[in-house]
């Protein structure tokens, strides 16, 4: 495998740590992007509790935002690699921050009709977004410098994703969450005029955070416009020509691969969407304080990726994953039959111990594929659908028992037994023919 330039010449990375220099500035502004998707992403979970109140859904309908940008990454995963491969690293950035952007700033005529059918285009657009730039910042993060420290380079970048699950939350609370909460009989018996007024109030709130996030995607589009970049993509040689896009699963290890992310990350999203909600019904706290308790769970799991990384030096890491998703498990257990801030804490620990399950199944589901990596890697990013489908089983669940939030975390829990399987036995590689 080698590096090339657009033009199609051979290039090899540099591996002194002098001429290491002109990557520096392209892998901060790439690391940039991990932060500000990672913003897009955790902002989401402010926005279902918020929506929820100011259209006036139920459960179900409130994870429909996050169907509208998990199901962008489904339609958009393979739109997204043959616009890299058409206009290079560059121009696909440059074009998911502006898409990124777009969604961004119809959160404006949507709140101003307070027109949920809107808010989910504008989110739709943004998933798409996030599609091109995730698709185009992940490998070129990695060519950017010697192949064999890739790994450390992804992990560092990815840490500022972490980072944002932090920030978002205490963003959100701040500038979206007004803290005001009616129950359906105050609601009921307000004046028409005062109930529309309040309505419109809660929904205009989300206006100025997403108008200054816009903002600041077309400007570093602008820089990354400027900026003179390392036009680089990875290419295969003659002997290594891929598979077709249905065979490579035939490597039981991919399949199984496939389906555990599809199920960590609508674990993962069901976890976040319902936190605020179940943070209020379960341990009785105000929405605003839910909001910062919320930004609590993205730094434990920021502190995870780095403990689980140091901990994979010593322990293997399917046998990692597997401990980790007996915790899960257990901690769902607690979320769904205690009470009170223990609740919080349970979902705490599993933002903890959720961590390092992404890239450990994404490793694991390509290990050992050489030449069908590409495409098995694709298939791992479609499967992040599952973000798309589970909550909104998840939220029929709570509404068939009656808005009992607790109840509904029985779906992350099968969840967790389904990659348990996957840490235990599905991660051996072999194909169907051995």
């Amino acid at each position: 495998m080698q590096i090339t330039n657009q033009a199609g010449d051979q290039h090899q990375v540099p591996t002194e740590g002098g001429n290491q220099k002109q990557y520096l500035l392209p892998f901060i502004l790439v690391t940039c992007l991990f932060f500000l998707w990672g913003m897009a992403h955790n902002l989401d979970s402010v926005l279902i509790p918020h929506l929820k109140k100011a259209c006036e859904l139920n459960n179900r309908q409130s994870t429909l935002i996050d169907t509208s940008v998990f199901f962008a990454y489904f339609i958009m995963a393979i739109p997204a690699g043959m616009l890299i491969k058409r206009f290079g690293y560059k121009n696909s950035i440059i074009t998911g921050l502006l898409v990124f952007a777009v969604g961004a700033f119809l959160f404006v005529p949507a709140a101003n009709t307070r027109t949920y059918e809107l808010f989910l285009f504008a989110l739709f657009v943004i998933g798409c977004g996030l599609t091109i730039l995730e698709t185009s910042a992940n490998p070129y993060a990695a060519i950017l410098g010697p192949a064999e420290s890739s790994s450390k380079r992804l992990n560092l970048a990815a840490s500022f994703n972490g980072l944002a699950a932090m920030v978002a939350p205490i963003v959100g609370s701040l500038f979206i969450l007004s803290g005001t909460n009616h129950t359906p009989e105050q609601m009921a018996a307000m004046p028409e005029a005062e109930k529309a007024a309040y309505l419109l109030g809660e929904a205009a709130s989300v206006k100025m955070p997403y108008i200054v996030l816009g903002s600041i995607l077309v400007l570093v589009a602008i820089i990354f416009y400027f900026v003179q970049l390392p036009s680089m993509k990875v290419t295969h040689t003659e002997a290594e020509i891929k598979p077709g896009f249905f065979s490579v699963l035939k490597f039981r290890h991919l399949s199984w691969g496939v389906a555990a992310q599809f199920f960590y990350v609508g674990a993962q999203v069901c976890i976040t969407s319902f936190f605020i909600r179940i943070a209020q019904q379960g341990a009785g706290l105000d929405e605003k304080t839910a909001g910062y308790y919320l930004g609590i769970y993205g730094f434990l799991f920021m502190a995870g990726r780095f403990i689980g990384t140091f901990f994979l030096r010593y322990v293997k890491d399917y046998v990692l994953l597997s401990i980790y998703c007996v915790m899960s498990v257990l901690l769902c257990l607690v979320a769904i039959y205690g009470s009170g801030i223990v609740v919080i804490y349970a979902l705490g620990g599993i933002g903890f111990f959720m961590s390092i399950m992404f890239p450990t199944i994404f490793s694991l589901g390509i290990k050992g594929l050489k030449s069908n990596t590409e495409t098995g890697s694709s298939w791992l990013v479609m499967s992040i659908v599952g973000g798309a489908i589970i909550p909104y089983g998840m939220g029929t669940l709570i509404d068939m028992n009656h808005d009992d939030i607790q109840s509904g975390y029985i779906i992350p829990l099968v969840c967790f037994l389904i990659i348990l399987s996957f840490g235990v036995f599905g991660h051996k590689v072999k194909t169907v023919s051995e």
